[in-house]
Formats: C-alpha cells, structure tokens, sequence
C-alpha cells in the first residue's frame, strides 16, 4: 500500500484495497499523502505534523494520484501540502510540517489510563493489516474510545514508514468516541453501530508526531470526543506506547448520523 510510483519531481500515484464499507479508508489516504510529502523532503527532516480535510469518498476501482506543493525550505522547518485526486475530483487535501530534530528537554504530563493489557482483550480489528482491542465494552464510557492497535506488518527503522503507519491507525478510535458521546448511541453490547442503520465519514484529521514508535508494537490510543452538533463529534487524544511514552497527539472531527 506504501508503494507509490513517482511521476516527474512532484507527483505520485498510489492505489488502495476494497474496505468492507466499499470505497477507501481515510487513514490509507493520509498515510499515503504523507509518504508523497515526505518524498520531496530531505531525509534529515523528521515528521512533525499534518492537518487534512477529507473532501469527497475515494474510490478502490482507479489510482489516487498525489499532487506535491513545496510551499517553504526552511532551515529548521519544511512544509509540503498535498492533494489528492481521482476522476471524480479531489478527495483529500493536507498540509504537513517537517522538522530537524533539536536538542531539549523532554517533558510530558500525558500517561497511561488504567486499562487491561492487550494480551487479555478481545480482538475486533476489521482489518487483516492491524490488531485491534478495544479496553471495556464499545460506548460504555460516554464519549470515550480508547483501544490498543499494533500493525502486523513490521516497518523496520524507517521513521517516515513509522510516521505513515500510524497516521493510517490514527483514523479508526476516534469516530468510537464520537459514537460515545451521541444521545442514542447503542448500548454497549449492541452489534457494531455501522450495522444498525448509522453512518459516519471522517471530516478532518490533524497529528502532531511528538517521538518515532514502532507502530508493529502495541500502542494506546486513548480519544475523548468533547463537542457534538450539527452531526458533527469532535474527538482529541493520545497516542502512547504501552511503557507510557506519548508518541503522538490526534484530534479528528467526525460526521455521524443515525438512520432517519
């Protein structure tokens, strides 16, 4: 899926598999556009952030082809933005921040919530490409989503592949903690709420990559969704490895509509 051929300095085209929903899932098209981004920036710059509007539903059936803006070359600093397109127009358009790594304090406040280990959970994953457990019972604890998900497929050392593996794992938990938060959410041991007449879309996406992690590690990802209207759930979180490190901070708004 990380595999894209480049066309000419600053364009890229990927493809990506059917998902159960038909369509595409935005994580696939984040990571992807980050992988492009981070195509046409020097190797001495690590991934520091990215914010994406999610515009229109990708399609399975035909390329995605990513199209590069090299918008500053700072000394410290580098920023791309990207846009993603197929025949219906653009799907997806993100800006993203690359950094070298400086000299510092290493502070963080951000910890563990106390949650059973991965090892004693139920696997939900409905992807063959990641492990997914989910802490308690699904929308028991209002407007809360918190799960462990490890890829499994290992990456190796490469801090972009890292960067782009999570970014595709990060757009899963918090639509849960947007359906957590709605006033006729499901009961918790209802049937998955996407089999009962819900739908929901990712609208926009933000990550601020704060340490490299092996994403084929366990990791947490602890969302809270504070904001619901309009049909549209804001959810914001951590992302920590199970030693407590805080590998990445994710905010995600969410548009979720129940059957009429």
């Amino acid at each position: 899926m990380m595999h894209l051929d480049r066309q000419g300095d600053d364009e890229f085209v990927g493809t990506g598999p059917r998902y159960p929903w038909g369509g595409l899932y935005g994580g696939q098209i984040v990571a992807q556009g980050l992988r492009a981004g981070a195509g046409t920036v020097d190797e001495r710059f690590g991934v520091h952030s990215l914010h994406a509007y999610f515009i229109r539903r990708g399609s399975d059936q035909e390329p995605i082809r990513f199209e590069v803006t090299r918008s500053r070359e700072g000394r410290s600093f580098v920023t791309r933005s990207v846009v993603a397109r197929q025949d219906v127009g653009v799907i997806l358009t993100m800006s993203m921040s690359f950094q070298l790594d400086e000299e510092g304090h290493d502070v963080q406040t951000a910890s563990l919530p106390d949650s059973p280990p991965p090892d004693e959970l139920e696997d939900t994953s409905w992807s063959p490409m990641f492990d997914r457990r989910f802490t308690g019972p699904r929308g028991a604890d209002p407007g809360k989503g918190v799960a462990w998900l490890r890829l499994r497929d290992a990456v190796g050392d490469d801090r972009v592949l890292q960067a782009c593996a999570l970014a595709y794992l990060s757009d899963d938990v918090p639509t849960d903690a947007v359906v957590a938060l709605h006033p006729d959410r499901p009961a918790p041991d209802a049937a998955d709420p996407f089999e009962e007449g819900w739908m929901s879309a990712s609208l926009d996406h933000a990550i601020w990559f704060h340490r490299p992690s092996p994403p084929d590690q366990w990791h947490l990802h602890d969302l809270t969704a504070h904001a619901y209207l309009s049909s549209r759930g804001v959810a914001v979180g951590h992302i920590l490895r199970a030693d407590g490190t805080h590998v990445a901070t994710v905010a995600q708004e969410v548009l979720l509509r129940s059957s009429r």
